[in-house]
């Protein structure tokens, strides 16, 4: 009986990743982050998508990778900038979408959350649960570039580290 359970239980979450995963095309074009490597599935919540005029488009994890993308791409023009609703994971319009910036919950490539929201009542409700500041797309974007400093050496840091534990964990098996 148990190990009946366990496979139904099992098959329903095998169906609902597959399905969950299928509701975001996006994500099958850009599985990953043009910049930083990330899993977009895993980061429905916060990825962003650029599709420019020249039908070029771009997928990234995170406001932080989208900020890297836009000061690089500098003479190439947005038509549509898309961002993860962090509680449906739908792509919405981020430049309608009410942020919050900050709060108790970890960013994603940031040490100041950037979060999006569809509806102004959720990110009061995130406001209210989590703090932080609500705040337009201009000011969210301003945001990531007066981080984008900071946030890089975190991750360089971040990274650096990864790279010795595995180094140490590699030496220690020989």
């Amino acid at each position: 009986m148990k190990k009946a359970l366990s496979l139904a239980l099992l098959f329903l979450f095998l169906c609902a990743t597959l399905l969950s995963a299928a509701d975001f095309p996006d994500q099958k074009e850009h599985a990953s982050c043009d910049y930083c490597g990330m899993n977009r599935v895993k980061f429905a919540h916060s990825r962003m998508l650029i599709d420019y005029a020249d039908k070029t488009s771009v997928g990234t994890c995170s406001l932080h990778c989208a900020a890297v993308e836009f000061a690089i791409s500098i003479d190439k023009t947005p038509e549509a900038i898309k961002v993860g609703d962090f509680n449906s994971k739908q792509l919405i319009d981020a430049e309608s979408a009410t942020w919050v910036i900050g709060g108790k919950k970890p960013g994603v490539m940031t040490s100041r959350a950037k979060w999006a929201f569809n509806d102004k009542a959720d990110a009061e409700k995130f406001v209210r649960n989590n703090g932080g500041i609500m705040v337009g797309f201009d000011q969210a974007m301003k945001a990531g570039y007066e981080d984008m400093y900071k946030d890089t050496m975190m991750i360089r840091n971040k990274r650096k580290m990864k790279k010795m534990k595995m180094k140490q964990h590699k030496m220690g098996k020989e």
